[in-house]
């Protein structure tokens, strides 16, 4: 009887496994798509995984490979040999993916598995992309793609695709270049089957077409192909020549991790980190805005113990400490979240800077107008005096306009130093507007107190 999928569970693999059942397994794998075999996988010991592992067919195997967690990868591949490696997984992918399958290795294994792929062609592409950032169009291109010459006829065009296309696992485009490998447009497929076998590819071909050099950064990458439209992008070197193409998926795969490192940073957290890693990697990546924030704190304590005497006279004022600090860090990091956003989508520019804290100074104006008026009508009723009310409410106002300007200002400067503005919304706002909302606090409260008693 045919399984189906829906019946497939992690204690089933794991009992067909203990009990040698391969053909049931095979069952299995054949209803499964390579993403849903590889969260199994990541789910199952080394054991388990590598004996399941072994019974796919080469081609899925590599793409279950390059779906498995990036930790439970490293540690999967740490119990193959090089050549293991080399012949059973790199040989089956594409040469992007390959690349970053063996830059995931140390760089002594890296070496090896090079010199153990067969195919030489092969490990110089590999080779070729080891040598670009993994952020930059050059980390993120394939080699593999088909091109034409601009002055081929189209049956000979159409008996070099048939070559090309051997080494291409999806035909987006077929790429025009000149004698000297310039790109200088893109064939559709359509012209190809419509036209005449005498026709000439210059007649053919388009010539509007968007490219990118292989050291723009990814971030680019993905905003010119969401611009656009686009599933592929051609790269260029210095010169204009087609070294290789940038898939969606590729970007989609660039956009998560980036998206990922984001998060953390604004979390706290100085570097990318995995569950799985080492106790003192986690610890290093935590401990240091660990110690910012504690530094921080004991900036406050200190503004705080400066006005002892004033809190000893008015003491009710410790009442609402928590809540001046909390709000300023609150709005702080909403509006560095917003900032940070928009220079992640380029929809904050250099002339734009100056409308946009224009806005938040005016959300934070009608934000602060709205809460404090909400604070001062609980404080009339339920604080001990007129003084208290006034300094409160004036305090909120005062730091809620503060945190909107700070929140905005620090990601925009960070961004002109050319330091990730992720930062900003991250402990350093927080920590920030904490210490200097307590500042103002107290500053006004002399000043309420000084009037109003």
């Amino acid at each position: 009887m045919t399984i189906k999928t829906e019946d497939i569970n992690l204690d089933l693999i794991r009992n067909a496994i203990k009990e040698n059942q391969k053909d049931f397994l095979l069952e299995i794998v054949n209803e499964l798509y390579p993403a849903d075999i590889a969260e199994y996988i990541d789910d199952l010991s080394l054991d388990e995984a590598k004996y399941l592992y072994t019974l796919l067919d080469k081609e899925e195997a590599a793409d279950v490979l390059m779906e498995l967690e990036e930790d439970v990868r490293e540690r999967f591949l740490e119990s193959f040999s090089t050549q293991e490696i080399a012949r059973e997984f790199i040989d089956n992918l594409d040469s992007d993916d390959a690349a970053d399958l063996i830059a995931e290795l140390s760089d002594d294994r890296r070496e090896e598995v090079l010199l153990h792929i067969e195919d030489r062609q092969q490990a110089q592409n590999i080779a070729d992309l080891l040598v670009y950032p993994s952020n930059s169009a050059g980390g993120l291109m394939a080699k593999e793609f088909i091109k034409v010459n601009v002055n081929w006829h189209v049956v000979t065009c159409v008996r070099e695709m048939r070559k090309q296309a051997e080494e291409v696992e999806e035909v987006y485009h077929v790429y025009v270049v000149n004698d000297d490998d310039v790109l200088v447009g893109l064939l559709s497929l359509k012209s190809l089957l419509i036209a005449s076998p005498r026709a000439k590819i210059s007649d053919l071909y388009i010539k509007d077409v968007v490219s990118v050099k292989a050291m723009q950064k990814g971030e680019e990458v993905a905003n010119i192909m969401n611009k656009y439209d686009l599933v592929v992008l051609p790269v260029v070197d210095e010169l204009g020549r087609l070294i290789g193409r940038i898939t969606i998926d590729d970007v989609v795969d660039f956009i998560k991790e980036e998206a990922e490192k984001d998060y953390q940073m604004m979390s706290g957290m100085t570097q990318n980190i995995e569950s799985g890693d080492k106790i003192w990697e986690i610890t290093q990546g935590r401990l240091f805005w660990l110690v910012v924030a504690l530094f921080g704190g004991i900036i406050g304590s200190r503004v705080i113990s400066n006005y002892e005497d004033q809190i000893s006279l008015y003491p009710e004022m410790a009442f609402f400490m928590p809540l001046i600090a909390a709000m300023g860090g609150n709005v702080g990091v909403q509006s560095s979240a917003l900032i940070v956003k928009g220079l992640a989508n380029h929809t904050i520019s250099a002339g734009g800077i100056l409308p946009k804290l224009w806005k938040e100074v005016s959300v934070g104006i009608i934000n602060g107008l709205v809460c404090s008026g909400i604070l001062l009508l609980y404080s009339f009723f339920f604080a001990p005096s007129l003084a208290l009310s006034m300094t409160v409410s004036v305090a909120l106002m005062t730091v809620i306009l503060f945190a909107s300007i700070f929140g905005t200002f620090v990601p925009l400067a960070l961004d002109r130093l050319k330091i990730d503005p992720a930062l900003a919304t991250g402990p350093f706002i927080t920590t920030s507007n904490d210490i200097i909302g307590l500042f103002l606090y107290f500053m006004i409260g002399r000043m309420m107190y000084g009037i109003f008693m």
